[in-house]
């Protein structure tokens, strides 16, 4: 079984079908592009991943494991309107997040030292190490996004799920976000998820492109069917299709 085993998802809000039979197989320390139209299902099928809400129908498995029904510290995430720690200093958001992936969830003396000599330093590689001292209100939205994404990584999480994350980042700070984050897998070997509608960034940064669609439609009810997996791009061989998705695809369309 691979690291992170999708299957046969089904998911519906008030009775109005969001996902069908999406199935997906990740191994460890894959990343996994998420693309498609608006309203397609792509940052559900990340609260899904996230366990932060249960499929109608079907079952994620991680590490062998079915999904408990609640978030866990192996899985840290980072959406696309950012969320930090108002009350406490930018360095102390990238503390706090170290915390609390340890059992306790807090460091004392020389442990937290470390933390903080670690959090100056994930600081300055973002450019953020200026107003390290500072809160989240001084910042710009761009410098909060930063913040979100360190915040996140600081934990460093065995599976980490990214919506939209860059997208409030001018094409500078995104460049250098994209070098950090690349840089941060290789040193912890993660398996990544990320929804973009940048197309470009998703092939760049992903081993693999996934893109989520409606392959039934039903133009007097368009709300009638969910979204399901349509592609799955190889990004790191010139981004030719794996073979698996054709026939499924083919026998849902007709069904």
């Amino acid at each position: 079984m691979s690291f992170v085993e999708v299957e046969n998802l089904f998911h519906a809000y008030g009775g109005r079908p969001i996902l069908e039979r999406v199935s997906l197989s990740a191994e460890e320390g894959e990343f996994v592009s998420i693309v498609g139209a608006s309203g397609c299902g792509k940052s559900t099928f990340l609260r899904l991943l996230l366990d932060q809400e249960r499929p109608e129908r079907g079952e994620i498995y991680v590490d062998g494991d079915p999904l408990q029904g609640e978030p866990s510290r192996s899985r840290g995430i980072v959406f696309q309107r950012y969320s930090v720690f108002p009350h406490l200093t930018v360095r102390d958001n990238i503390v706090a997040a170290e915390a609390l992936s340890r059992p306790l969830g807090r460091l004392f003396g020389n442990i937290r030292r470390a933390a903080r000599a670690r959090a100056d330093a994930t600081l300055e590689r973002i450019g953020l190490g200026h107003v390290a001292g500072q809160y989240p209100s001084a910042l710009s939205g761009g410098m909060q996004q930063r913040l979100a994404i360190a915040q996140a990584l600081a934990g460093k999480p065995r599976i980490l799920l990214l919506d939209e994350p860059f997208g409030a980042l001018d094409p500078g700070t995104r460049e250098q976000m994209h070098a950090f984050l690349q840089e941060l897998r290789a040193e912890t070997g993660m398996t990544v998820f990320m929804v973009t509608h940048d197309l470009p960034e998703a092939f760049k940064l992903g081993d693999r492109v996934i893109v989520f669609d409606k392959v039934r439609w039903d133009p007097h009810d368009p709300a009638a069917y969910g979204a399901t997996i349509t592609y799955d791009f190889d990004a790191r061989n010139g981004g030719i299709p794996y073979q698996l998705q054709k026939d499924e695809i083919h026998g849902l369309a007709e069904s």
